[in-house]
């Protein structure tokens, strides 16, 4: 019998991410809760301990804005025994005003796309670390965004928050593609969860959604767990299927463009491309 999957759940102590994460451990994965608030990363492990049955592995903290806290979490994994095989971007953030990272980047951008970027290469380049499948959490809102190679970060655009965090799910598919490239044995795809009332939607978005947590969380759980997960790559679905995505995340010289835009800007070599110049 193979060992359970350990998989690593970002923004897993609200909405979609601790419902994803609950399901999960319901199906027997190893599940490792991040957050950034250790009294809610101590209460959601709770939660789903009892609710399951089983015993979690020890929670992480981590301000996903910094790319010194990212480098300091992929070290904490990678220095464990049971590491994450499984990862599942679902943090994000929508910002009504402009603010920046610790490291100049616009802070939708810095959390939402080069946060996980960051971390995913971290863990692939770490001596016996065998990340099998990365899943992506990306929104519908991605077909209405745009991106610039030579600003990565966002910071010369003028700020408009739907623009921004469009542009941000975008880079999530761009990368989605490009990864899928380039990690070989990897399974890596990008998802919509739906529209679910999560403290996102109805704060940033000022909205109220038609699905439920658990329906927002059953695409990450399928591509996760299932077989289907493991057989496609460089994929973008939405409500358990595989979706149509933006013409934009499709073009193979934006998607090669800005994954070594986002590279540079986050300090790690890029992987090599699979298929040579485009």
């Amino acid at each position: 019998m193979s060992a359970a999957p350990v998989v690593l759940v970002t923004g897993a102590t609200d909405g979609i991410g601790r419902e994803t994460a609950r399901e999960l451990a319901h199906r027997g994965a190893r599940v490792v809760l991040h957050g950034r608030s250790a009294s809610k990363l101590a209460a959601t492990r709770e939660a789903i301990e009892q609710a399951t049955g089983g015993r979690l592995p020890e929670p992480v903290l981590c301000d996903l804005a910094s790319l010194a806290a990212v480098r300091e979490l992929a070290a904490a994994l990678t220095a464990r025994p049971e590491r994450p095989t499984v990862l599942v971007h679902n943090a994000g953030v929508y910002m009504r005003r402009f603010a920046t990272s610790p490291d100049g980047f616009e802070l939708t951008m810095a959390v939402n796309h080069l946060a996980p970027f960051l971390l995913t290469h971290l863990l692939l380049a770490s001596a016996g670390q065998a990340i099998a499948r990365v899943v992506n959490v990306s929104s519908v809102a991605h077909q209405r965004g745009a991106v610039d190679p030579d600003d990565v970060g966002l910071v010369r655009r003028r700020f408009e928050p739907y623009g921004h965090y469009a542009a941000s799910k975008l880079a999530n598919v761009l990368f989605t593609v490009e990864l899928a490239r380039r990690a070989r044995g990897v399974a890596v795809n990008a998802l919509h969860p739906g529209v679910v009332s999560t403290k996102l939607l109805t704060e940033g978005f000022g909205m109220q959604g038609g699905d439920s947590l658990a329906e927002g969380a059953a695409t990450s759980v399928l591509l996760a767990l299932e077989p289907v997960g493991a057989r496609v790559h460089g994929r973008y679905f939405a409500a358990g299927r595989e979706a149509q995505m933006s013409p934009l995340a499709a073009d193979a010289h934006l998607a090669r463009r800005f994954y070594e835009a986002s590279a540079e800007a986050v300090g790690v070599a890029p992987l090599p491309a699979a298929d040579g110049p485009e």
